[in-house]
Formats: C-alpha cells, sequence, structure tokens
C-alpha cells in the first residue's frame, strides 16, 4: 500500500461518520408526506438520486431507513452493491426523508466532506472489499454494519479534502462529456441498426438491384407454392398432412411486386415439431440439469448469440431422447416467447452440437431449399415482425408470445436471389455497426478504469498537492474531539430519583 502524506492519518470509518444513525421523528405528524428513495430511486454507479417520491409519514416512520440531507447511502445488498448504487442525498425539504432497509446510512461528522466521504464508499476497490465481507444466503447476501465500522479511512486535512474533492468533479465532468458523446454514438447505432432492417424487408435496401434484375427473379409467390407442395409430398408421418397456418396479413403494409407474405409454420420443414416450443412443467426441471452431457438453450443464449458461454447447463443423453421433440439441430432459427418484448432471434451456429430446447423459446426448422436462413433472421429482427410480436404478445409482469400467435405473424419474403443480396447487405452493413459499437463500449470502460484511477490517485495524496498551511488531519481529529467532549460537558445532567 502506498504511504499516505504525513498530514494524513488513517481512521476506522466509524469514528469520523455516524453510521445508521436515525433521525429525530417527534416533530412530524402522521400526515406529512416526505420523500421516499426505493432502490430504483438510486442510479447503478453515477452517485444519481431521485428524490421526488413522497410517502405520508405515518406509512414510513418505521420498518424504512431514515436519512438526512447530507447522508450517504449506501446500498447493502447484492448485487445492487457491486453496482455501485450509492448516493449523497441532496438537501431536502424537510432535512429527512425515508428509504428502502437495503440501505445503510453514512453520517459524516465535521472531520469529513460528504462529497468525499461519496467517492470513498462508491469506489471500486471499497466495493470489492464489501463485496467479500458480505453475509447471508446466496442472492440475498448483504454488507454488514461492522464492514464499514472498521474501514480504514485515509483522513486528509479538511481543506485538502475539499481540493481533492474539486478535483475529481473537474475531471469527472470532462469524462461525463466523452461518456455522453459515446452514448449518443450508440442511440444513434441503434437506430441505424433498425434502420438497415427496415429498409431490408420493405425492399428499400435492394431498390435499385431489384430494377436491374427484375427479368431473372422467380416471384416469391410461385418460391412459396414449391415449398408448400414439397412439404405436402414428403410428409412421411401415419397421421393426416394439416396445412401450416397462413399468416394474418391486417394491418401489414404493402411489399414489392414480386414478394409475398408468409407464415413461419410455411416455411418450416416437412415434418412434425418442426416448429416447437421448449417443455415445461415436470418435463425439465433444475434437478435434471448437469455440469456435461447434451446442452440446454435458454432464453439468454439466443439474446446474446452465445451458446457457449461459461454459464451452460447440460441434461444426459438419457434426459435428452426423452426430450427429443425438443431437440435442436445446427441451422435451427431460434426464438424467445418472453420478454420486453419477446422475439429476440439467433441462428443456432452450423459447427454447434445438437441440444435441447427449454421454456420460452421457439425453435423453427426451416425448409431446406430457397430460404436463406440469414435472412430470416432478419426479418423477425425487423421493426416491422416486432411491431407484430409486440401485438400479440401478452402479460403483466412478463410479456409472452404463444407459439399459436407466433405462427400467424407474416414474413415478407422476397425471391431468393433477392433474399441472398439482402442477407449480404445487411451483414455488410451490421459488420460496420458491430465494428462501431465494440469501440464505444471499449472506451467507456476505459473511461471506468480512468475514474478509478482518479479515486485512487485522490485517496493516497497524490490527485492534489499538500498545502503545508493546512491544519493536519490529526490535529483537525484531536480538535473535533475536544469540541464534543466540551458540548457534552455543557449539557445539562438529568436528575435522578433518590
Amino acid at each position: 500500500m502506498e504511504k499516505a502524506p504525513d498530514s494524513w492519518v488513517n481512521v476506522a470509518l466509524s469514528e469520523v461518520v455516524a453510521i445508521n444513525p436515525g433521525i429525530d421523528k417527534s416533530r412530524f405528524s402522521d400526515d406529512d408526506e416526505l420523500p421516499f428513495v426505493p432502490m430504483p430511486a438510486v442510479e447503478a454507479g453515477t452517485g444519481g438520486i431521485d428524490t421526488s417520491e413522497r410517502r405520508p409519514f405515518k406509512k414510513v416512520k418505521s420498518g424504512f431507513t431514515a436519512f438526512a440531507s447530507g447522508d450517504v447511502l449506501f446500498a447493502k445488498i447484492t448485487p445492487c452493491m457491486e453496482n455501485g448504487k450509492m448516493a449523497l442525498v441532496p438537501d431536502l425539504p424537510e432535512g429527512v426523508g425515508f428509504g428502502t432497509t437495503e440501505f445503510h446510512v453514512l453520517r459524516p461528522t465535521k472531520a469529513v466532506d460528504a462529497r468525499l466521504l461519496y467517492y470513498f464508499v462508491s469506489s471500486a476497490s471499497v466495493r470489492h472489499e464489501a463485496q467479500h465481507s458480505m453475509t447471508g444466503a446466496v442472492g440475498q447476501k448483504r454488507v454488514p454494519k461492522r464492514f464499514l465500522e472498521i474501514k480504514e479511512f485515509p483522513l486528509p486535512p479538511l481543506n485538502e479534502q475539499h481540493r481533492i474533492v474539486e478535483k475529481i468533479e473537474a475531471l469527472f465532468a470532462r469524462i461525463d462529456k466523452g461518456e455522453q458523446a459515446l452514448r449518443e454514438v450508440q442511440k444513434l447505432l441503434r437506430r441505424y441498426r433498425q434502420s438497415i432492417l427496415k429498409a431490408a424487408v420493405t425492399g428499400e435496401l435492394t431498390h435499385d438491384w431489384r430494377e436491374a434484375n427484375q427479368h431473372r427473379l422467380e416471384p416469391a409467390s410461385d418460391l412459396l407454392a414449391r415449398i408448400l407442395e414439397t412439404r405436402r409430398e414428403n410428409w412421411q408421418v401415419r397421421r393426416k398432412y394439416k396445412e401450416p397456418l397462413s399468416p394474418d396479413l391486417v394491418d401489414l403494409p404493402q411489399i414489392p411486386v414480386g414478394w409475398a407474405w408468409a407464415g413461419p409454420e410455411q416455411l418450416s420443414k416437412s415434418e412434425p415439431n418442426s416448429m416447437c416450443i421448449g417443455p415445461f412443467g415436470s418435463n425439465l426441471k433444475v434437478s435434471d440439469y448437469s455440469e456435461s452431457g447434451v446442452p440446454l438453450i435458454f432464453v439468454r443464449h439466443i439474446r446474446s448469440r452465445d451458446f457457449n458461454g461459461r454459464d451452460s447447463k447440460f441434461v444426459s443423453e438419457m434426459k435428452a431422447r426423452e426430450l427429443s421433440s425438443h431437440r435442436v439441430f445446427p441451422g435451427d432459427l431460434l426464438i424467445t416467447k418472453m420478454g420486453e418484448p419477446p422475439g429476440d432471434v439467433a441462428v443456432y451456429p452450423k459447427d454447434a452440437p445438437t441440444a435441447v430446447l427449454t421454456a420460452d423459446c421457439i425453435r423453427l426448422s426451416v425448409a431446406d431449399t430457397e430460404v436463406s436462413l440469414s435472412y430470416l433472421e432478419a426479418a423477425i429482427s425487423s421493426p416491422l415482425v416486432q411491431a407484430q410480436i409486440k401485438r400479440i404478445s401478452k402479460g403483466v409482469a412478463q410479456q409472452k408470445v404463444s407459439l399459436a400467435n407466433f405462427k400467424r405473424i407474416g414474413l415478407p419474403i422476397p425471391p431468393y436471389a433477392e433474399q441472398r443480396e439482402i442477407s449480404s447487405r445487411v451483414t455488410r452493413a451490421m459488420a460496420r455497426v458491430d465494428t462501431l459499437e465494440r469501440t464505444c463500449v471499449v472506451e467507456l470502460t476505459r473511461s471506468t478504469a480512468i475514474r478509478q484511477s482518479i479515486l485512487k490517485s485522490a485517496f493516497t495524496g497524490q490527485l492534489v498537492p499538500q498545502d503545508p498551511a493546512d491544519e493536519p488531519a490529526n490535529e483537525l481529529l484531536a480538535r473535533i474531539r475536544d469540541e464534543r467532549e466540551a458540548t457534552a460537558k455543557d449539557r445539562p445532567r438529568r436528575k435522578t430519583r433518590a
């Protein structure tokens, strides 16, 4: 550990900060409206806090955490603490407020600048230590009060504290501007991505190409008729063939001449369960999971398009055979049937092993000929199709789309040659977007590292120069102790009964 300047002193945090001190509640009546801060009102990693919510005093005076203006709130529960949900309480109308019990409250004494206290407890190094001091069950682990009481705090002279805070805020303001610019770029890239997908499924993206190649394009209606005829002819199951569902075309826009609307089931293979969802209920339980075997595909894998993550789960070969109707093969289209909204889509990689679908996922095995998987992936991701999925999704806490409803969405299908041209153009455009998005992520990660480097310098005495005229921290502490003792002596003693 780097040596602190001679004018500094290391103290236990509880020597200069009151931890969970409470407030005087006697001055409030039950109907007084006071600020209330739930956990979502504190931003992760920024110190932002929303104190606009109001609740009557009678509703919060017991069972909640009380705090005052100038206190520092420290989220004690996982993962809020690790994510940096700490904040300096601003000036409040009544000087006090209430919040969730998942906050520790730190009230600085005259020895500590409240802003410096916030920067200290919100730093990555303190949060890392706090994480390793947590107690409790998995998912409900909390930072104990004792960790904060004994945590060593490098206390600078008070004037130097003010200089440190001013320097931190000046440097962070410059970083904020850079991060804001990067986030604006990310927003623009997301919009551009959606505009590319919209142009892909409305024909705008290949308008010039279509005009030049119109004479050699087979109409998509003929393509679809051939797929359906092949599907019918190749049906080899004993039960009677059932025609796949046609799309619901109500409120769908016009598409270019030569294109056709198709439902997902119409594009599926000529075999049972070419469209299916994952097993539910007792068919697949957590107790069936193992650390090796046949991989399971969850919603998170489809959203991330990462099917080889460290969080992968498996089932045995025997269990996989039992769930054979839910198997996933390379080249299948996978769609989430839950989310905000559902409809994330990914192609299961060509080199991936066969897998088993889990609940809240849809598998679409596409007809082998004359349907481009990459085009269908782009089409389902497009605003045109996503709007349809949103309309048919239901649920309060979690939006879900049923397989039956999903089969009725309309997919705009171009001639096969145009599908391939669209896929090529979308792939090139998205590659450029991906490169820029990765650059933004790298730069945002770098700025986070710079912030932590600044805080490290701040708490080792390297951020601002020391001033010999400053009152040393040990003298500051001694003076404050003397003032506290003098105040205690002047306080009238309670009379005791004889």
